[in-house]
């Protein structure tokens, strides 16, 4: 192998190949919102769990329900966050320092990851606060690489987070709940890997490609 590709191979890492999965800090997490716009809808709740060393840390977890100038009583119908549900909530600005420091540099899990990000980086533009730079897993991704290449077996687009707790058999009692979302979301992350390193020993490095 000559020089040149083996500092090309290097670039592609983005971790030191000594780094395991296990030692590794995640942060899974989930946002309740108004609805879908990045511009126009605002985060209700943002939960999030610290996920190392294999283990979902309940008691190192994150949960803040922000105060709400925009209702929706549509999504409201999902998620169950009433616009008087609470009396006094921190303000956005507040919330997103809080879950900066909960979340450190740590890498970020959840479903969907774009949709979360997003919407946590459209808070942060409004209150003059820099983007997210933390890297980030899919669950949805993630999932698909588990599954069999055959023309036998249909693979869809997208898969949702209900797709995910029924193949892996978690319970959905706190579903459409950020924290509850964040939780089966860390649960299915944890199979994947599992089954991803029956089939071939797998790094940190492998889940980013």
């Amino acid at each position: 192998m000559s020089l040149f590709n083996f500092w090309k191979k290097e670039e592609n890492n983005l971790f030191d190949e000594n780094i395991t999965i296990e030692e590794t800090r995640f942060v899974v997490l989930d946002t309740e919102t108004t609805g879908f716009d990045y511009e126009n809808d605002r985060m209700l709740c943002i939960g999030a769990l610290v996920l190392q060393n294999g283990i979902i840390n309940i008691q190192d977890s994150f949960e803040i329900y922000l105060e709400q100038d925009h209702y929706d009583k549509s999504t409201a119908q999902i998620h169950g966050i009433l616009k008087d549900l609470l009396v006094k909530r921190p303000t956005e600005l507040e919330a997103l320092q809080q879950f900066l420091d909960f979340l450190g540099d740590s890498i970020i899990i959840a479903h969907h990851t774009i949709f979360d990000v997003t919407m946590i980086n459209k808070a942060l533009e409004r209150n003059g606060l820099p983007h997210l730079t933390n890297k980030t897993l899919d669950t949805a991704y993630l999932y698909k690489k588990t599954l069999i290449q055959s023309h036998l077996f249909e693979r869809k687009d997208h898969y949702t987070l209900d797709d995910l707790a029924d193949k892996f058999d978690i319970s959905k009692k706190d579903r459409h709940t950020a924290l509850g979302d964040a939780y089966i979301t860390a649960i299915a992350f944890l199979k994947i890997v599992k089954k991803l390193k029956e089939r071939k020993e797998i790094n940190l490095n492998q889940l980013f490609k």
